[in-house]
């Protein structure tokens, strides 16, 4: 093995382990909140639509500060915008162990506008750096994130009692900094180039995507586009209210604090096999309709069993686990199915993450707003489930075989490649 080989093999490994680290701290910042909200609420003095601001935020930071990532990245390459973005994560987890209202929110803004970022540049630098591989990464990436945020939610009710709830917070900046800190070693790597480009069934270079691979209609005029964000922010949907309402729920129907942060944690344990599994078989079938009604039924189940029997939920949060554990993966993996090059994959996850998280943090806010109008659970998870309506609608469209581009004009250039991700080394 030459030196040059050498070099590209251990570049690949930094930037794999940094792909770990980044998907390890996409979801507890999120997902160790919901099992002490009773807490916060008691503390604060948070009414309902206090503590529904608090369940949106994060998900509507993941939607509009998502367009953030692509003209970062344009700007001061990947590695440094993947920095930031875990930087954001770090400092907004830190506030938020500070005794203060203003604290716990401005905290909560400042992790989800770095979530954001992370998870539109996510599948962008896993289709870039191991473009062959795109589908088994993702599913161990969309794996670590549920194991993660499992984790999350099972130790947000032990911390609590042993360390206080601040310092639970807090606990979950020190994955964060270890990432950032990595990110910035791959940073340097890449400015240095230290970490090259692999070449051959490896990499491509994002300028050597050949002409008629690159997109030229704007994907905002695209139906399949809009299908894969509708899709995403319908699945989004379901699973953010869960997170964020699921220990209330059952702690209404009768369940302690202890076994409804447990429940939270199971639901999303019996999805993580399932993101791996599902980015890796969709990558094999040339279509993923079916693949997707699977899926949709299976979460309709679950659904259904929490209206109509919720003295069984332990079954039916396990069974919605599976649903929710496979959804997300699939929506994700869908970003990169229906792209042609990295960069719009880049460019379509920013679309889709943006569009598709403003639609889902309309969730945890109506949910709230419907507890507290109705008195009552069941309307919510009613909604839920006219909800997968639309989601198979959508879901069918973006599940066909095609991609987002269009035909390449006379001349075989993009009009809007200015907006293109830069995803090469700087």
């Amino acid at each position: 093995m030459s030196a040059h080989q050498r070099r590209i093999r251990a570049g690949r490994l930094w930037i794999l382990a940094g792909i770990v680290l980044l998907s390890i701290n996409l979801r507890p910042a999120i997902t160790g909140t919901a099992p002490v909200l009773g807490e916060l609420r008691a503390r604060y003095g948070l009414d309902d639509t206090g503590a529904a601001v608090l369940t949106t935020l994060p998900v509507l930071c993941l939607g509009v500060f998502a367009s953030l990532a692509p003209p970062l990245a344009r700007r001061v390459g990947t590695e440094p915008a993947i920095v930031a973005a875990l930087g954001l994560i770090t400092a907004g987890i830190g506030l938020r162990g500070l005794a203060s209202p203003l604290a716990l929110y401005s905290g909560t803004v400042l992790a989800g506008t770095g979530i954001a970022i992370g998870n539109v540049l996510l599948p962008a630098i896993i289709k870039h750096r191991f473009p062959i591989r795109t589908g088994t990464l993702t599913g161990i990436a969309m794996t670590i994130m549920a194991a993660s945020g499992a984790v999350a939610a099972g130790l947000a009710i032990p911390l609590d009692e042993t360390v206080g709830w601040h310092l639970a917070f807090v606990a979950w900046a020190l994955p964060s900094l270890a990432a950032a800190l990595l990110w910035v070693r791959n940073a340097r790597a890449v400015r240095y180039r230290l970490i090259p480009v692999s070449r051959g069934r490896h990499a491509r270079r994002p300028d050597s995507v050949p002409a008629d691979a690159q997109p030229t209609g704007r994907l905002l005029r695209s139906p399949l586009a809009w299908s894969v964000a509708g899709f995403l922010g319908a699945v989004s949907c379901t699973f953010y209210v869960l997170v964020s309402w699921l220990p209330m729920i059952l702690q209404d129907y009768g369940y302690t604090n202890s076994e409804s942060a447990a429940m939270l944690s199971v639901m999303m344990l019996a999805g993580i096999p399932f993101g791996f599994v599902i980015p890796l078989a969709a990558t094999r079938l040339t279509d993923q309709r079916p693949l997707l009604l699977a899926v949709l039924a299976v979460m309709a189940s679950g659904l259904g069993g929490l209206v109509v029997a919720p003295a069984h939920a332990w079954t039916w949060v396990l069974v919605t686990g599976v649903a929710t554990g496979s959804a997300f993966p699939l929506a994700i993996i869908l970003l990169a199915l229906r792209s042609p090059s990295p960069p719009t994959t880049a460019r379509l996850s920013g679309m889709a993450q943006t569009v598709g998280y403003l639609l889902a943090a309309l969730g945890p806010l109506t949910t709230g707003l419907l507890r507290s109008a109705t008195g009552s659970w069941q309307t919510p998870l009613l909604v839920l489930l006219v909800l997968l309506v639309p989601k198979t609608v959508l879901g069918l469209h973006a599940a066909r075989p095609g991609l987002v581009h269009s035909r390449i004009g006379a001349t075989g250039t993009s009009p809007d490649a200015d907006t293109t991700l830069a995803l090469s080394s700087r």
